[in-house]
């Protein structure tokens, strides 16, 4: 059997995704979810090359995976291949010029989806992973999925949930938990799950 997204029935490109997949022995994970979206926080992402097994997870589960980019990305011909790929505009002037509540606003009008974000921020080592993440499954009330880029197990996707309670120490305790044995590509890059220090402007929607 094979992860797949609740409702979903496998066709013959996700088959044949799948058997890629483990010809180069990666395995697709997709905990059950609690619902039919959540915001799924990706590491380790230390390397360009976690696209790829990253892309094959998404064609072999066909889990409805979306990212958020500046609405001026989307412009002809660059936005035929931005939507294509799961990209989805986010105009902050709408929202007041904030990002993460014009991310919210997408989610509440999205019937399905796994919004992914790379907390890290960066593909080289830094101190603290970015808070906006939190602040988008908070404010729209949805879990975080702690999305996984394995290369130590050669594991790709969703490991387990987690419900933001507003306390954010709390929780990224437990997301850390949820990756202590995961390693990336490139480990002497990863950066510790710790949410953005108030000194450096956190914990915020940032």
């Amino acid at each position: 059997m094979s992860a797949l997204w609740p409702g979903r029935r496998p066709t013959l490109f996700s088959r044949l995704a799948l058997g890629l997949m483990r010809l180069a022995g990666w395995t697709p994970l997709l905990a059950t979810p609690p619902g039919a979206k959540f915001v799924g926080a990706v590491a380790p992402h230390t390397h360009n090359a976690d696209f790829w097994p990253g892309l094959f997870f998404i064609w072999s589960t066909r889990s409805p995976v979306r990212f958020v980019a500046k609405h001026q990305l989307f412009v002809f011909p660059v936005g035929l291949f931005m939507r294509a790929v799961g990209g989805l505009p986010v105009d902050r002037r709408r929202a007041g010029g904030n990002f993460v509540d014009g991310v919210v606003d997408l989610i509440e009008k999205e019937p399905e989806i796994m919004l992914v974000v790379a907390p890290e921020g960066t593909r080289s080592r830094a101190e603290y992973w970015r808070t906006g993440f939190y602040y988008m499954a908070l404010e729209a009330n949805v879990p975080i999925g702690v999305t996984v880029v394995d290369w130590g197990r050669k594991q790709v996707g969703v490991t387990g949930y987690v419900t933001p309670t507003g306390d954010i120490e709390a929780d990224f305790a437990v997301i850390r938990e949820m990756l202590r044995d995961v390693r990336g590509h490139t480990p002497a890059n990863e950066t510790p799950a710790i949410p953005r220090p108030a000194a450096a402007g956190g914990p915020s929607k940032g």
